[in-house]
């Protein structure tokens, strides 16, 4: 290591946060705008399968956030969100 090269601080947990830069997170963002979209257009309001449908799609991007939040402390519940989106 050189003399003017400082090593990252070590810190116990590890860092968690960007999942917007994600490819998976950006997919489901364009499912749910998608899903959203053609529900509001080619649906009937009183359709409760618009409600079911968009529920679904907003479920798959917080799991997506949620299991990264997850990662600072259990890898295993941040695999078990991610799987479920």
């Amino acid at each position: 290591m050189t003399p003017n090269h400082q090593e990252p601080p070590k810190t116990f947990l590890p860092q968690h946060g960007h999942y917007r830069q994600l490819r998976v997170y950006q997919v489901t963002e364009m499912i749910y705008d998608i899903t959203f979209y053609f529900t509001q257009h080619y649906l009937q309001k009183v359709d409760r399968t618009i409600d079911q449908m968009v529920q679904a799609a907003r479920s798959g991007k917080q799991n997506i956030a949620e299991g990264n939040q997850a990662a600072a402390t259990s890898s295993e519940t941040e695999i078990k969100l991610t799987n479920v989106a």
